[in-house]
């Protein structure tokens, strides 16, 4: 072989290369980004000082997973919000209201759950303070 039909040979290699790459790269998913990603950066200090909140006033709620329930004791009445996120899938986010009226705990049925790993957010309001308490749990 020659010199002409090597150098050929190694720019059409290259070439086939770059447009599997092409191929490749536009048959890839769209990235996805959070379009609200400043704002929440804006807000960051807001959900830091809900969270350092629970550690001043020794707040921590005491979570109990048994089967398909939880249940959550506060140290005070509470009313908020629980947020069971999926790290594996966007689309099992579930959102729970919590309200334990007069007293401290309070139950609710996570049926509805795949079993595995979850993302557990609490967000209440107790003797007009606010907290922000996140846990990993697993539901069986």
């Amino acid at each position: 072989m020659n010199w002409g039909k090597g150098i050929i040979t190694g720019m059409v290699i290259f070439m086939v290369f770059i447009l599997s790459m092409c191929i490749y790269m536009f048959r890839m998913p769209a990235d996805e980004y959070d379009h609200q990603y400043y704002e929440k950066g804006l807000n960051f200090d807001k959900d830091f000082d809900k969270e350092r909140q629970v550690y001043k006033d020794h707040a921590q709620p005491e979570i109990n997973i048994s089967g398909k329930e939880v249940s959550v004791t506060f140290i005070e009445p509470a009313t908020g919000t629980v947020r069971f996120i999926r790290p594996s899938s966007e689309v099992l986010d579930k959102t729970f209201k919590l309200n334990t009226n007069a007293g401290k705990e309070t139950a609710m049925s996570v049926s509805s759950l795949v079993a595995g790993k979850w993302q557990m957010i609490l967000e209440w309001k107790s003797s007009d303070k606010f907290y922000l308490y996140q846990k990993e749990v697993y539901i069986k």
